[in-house]
């Protein structure tokens, strides 16, 4: 199975982001093999919509979860549309938060965590 982690570098050692649609990076793992692809988040400098196009860009890159610290409503919205499940309240490393979920200890949410413009500068 492909999930996405919100992270703040490119490797399976760095912290998930609390943030989803402006996190530094996105980290695309295997949670068999835990193969990873670490991709520079193309919409953290975006001044509207980035939590629609990051859930977008999750969702073409063909991950079936999101593991992240928040989601705001209109990427929760997205995300759900395109039947993935999304944990949020992850904290940790990459790594550590794919063996949690490998491990059934994360249940999927049920709503946004935080208001829209969060993570904003």
């Amino acid at each position: 199975m492909k999930v996405c982690v919100s992270a703040q570098g490119d490797n399976l050692d760095s912290s998930v982001d609390p943030r989803f649609g402006r996190c530094q990076y996105f980290v695309f793992v295997d949670t068999d093999t835990l193969e990873f692809e670490a991709v520079n988040n193309p919409n953290i400098t975006g001044m509207g919509g980035v939590g629609i196009q990051s859930a977008q860009f999750i969702v073409s890159k063909g991950a079936e979860a999101v593991l992240t610290g928040n989601v705001g409503p209109n990427a929760f919205t997205t995300l759900q549309a395109a039947n993935l499940k999304i944990i949020t309240g992850v904290a940790g490393s990459v790594k550590e938060a794919v063996d949690n979920y490998k491990n059934g200890k994360y249940n999927s949410t049920n709503g946004p965590s935080v208001d829209s413009k969060f993570g904003m500068s």
